[in-house]
């Protein structure tokens, strides 16, 4: 039996192969990474970086190259700038970080020439597998705003939603956590978790279905749900978005479930032009060729949606 990430994979294959444009692209995982989602048929690339370094690295993994589009640019930053013009001109439908630090990198996203802005804040999503939970698990946000405001969440949520909508998730189930489940004054997220509801209630954040605060127990496990006699809480359970009150807390939960837990993974930056890839050194060349499904898959619903 397939688990729900390989069906989201599978289903990237049924259109058009999207294209990724790399920014310095002479990194072992990324050339590695890119490699295997050409030939699983996921996505092509654009390599963009030093083509000398780009071909030697390729060489010293014993990756073949030859049928990637190479664009030699010495510079670092003129590179990450080269290739994210390539995704603002239509030449790519996706951006990926290379060999490059992330804050140079980021700032090509945001470049009022050639970037990616739109407007919107930008947010991570991390789409997880987990054995033993049924479905997609959404976590949002670990990785990219270090301490969301109230405003910031109801971004983060909307992004949110642009994914799960892309991944066949309809008005998911929405839990703003914290440590306790109960509204606390002197506990600020979980009186900004009553509020998200509440606006949710209100038709302000449609959707999805916000239920706030809830501690972790009683969003990811029915029977924590029933223990604490929970059973009038619109999320017992069964959430398929973590929406995190800090940087820290997502972060902490994300790398216990990769270091821990069986789980498959794919994690992409949105509120942007087009689906960013910001996959952290750490990651398994694995994780980078899901979070470039992952891209896809967005990709081809903005395009569906008038959107690219």
């Amino acid at each position: 039996m397939s688990r729900p990430f390989e069906e989201l994979v599978e289903k990237v294959k049924n259109f058009e192969m999207k294209k990724v444009s790399v920014a310095v692209a002479q990194d072992s995982a990324v050339i590695e990474a890119v490699r295997v989602a050409k030939d699983r048929k996921i996505a092509d690339a654009i390599l963009v970086g030093d083509e000398d370094k780009i071909k030697a690295v390729a060489k010293e993994i014993n990756t073949d190259i030859s049928d990637f589009r190479i664009i030699d640019v010495k510079d670092d930053i003129e590179a990450s700038l080269a290739a994210v013009k390539l995704v603002r001109d239509g030449e790519a439908d996706m951006y990926m970080k290379g060999l490059i630090n992330t804050k140079d990198f980021l700032k090509s996203v945001l470049d009022k020439e050639v970037g990616l802005r739109t407007g919107k804040a930008l947010s991570h999503v991390c789409v997880f597998d987990v054995k033993g939970y049924e479905k997609l698990l959404f976590l949002t946000d670990v990785a990219f705003m270090t301490y969301p405001t109230l405003e910031d969440k109801v971004a983060i949520i909307n992004n949110t939603l642009e994914i799960t909508s892309a991944c066949g998730v309809e008005n998911p189930k929405v839990a703003p956590l914290a440590a306790v489940e109960v509204v606390n004054p002197k506990m600020q997220c979980t009186v900004e978790a009553a509020e998200l509801t509440e606006m949710n209630k209100k038709g302000e954040i449609t959707g999805c279905i916000v239920d706030g605060p809830l501690s972790l127990d009683l969003a990811i496990d029915p029977e924590a749900a029933k223990h604490k006699g929970a059973t009038d809480r619109a999320i017992q359970g069964d959430a398929d978005v973590l929406l995190f009150p800090d940087i820290h807390a997502g972060n902490l939960v994300y790398k216990a479930m990769v270091h821990m837990a069986d789980c498959i993974n794919g994690n992409v930056i949105t509120g942007t032009k087009a689906p960013v890839i910001l996959a952290s050194r750490s990651d398994s060349y694995e994780v980078k060729v899901n979070s470039l499904a992952l891209g896809a898959l967005v990709a081809e619903y903005k395009k569906k949606m008038g959107n690219a």
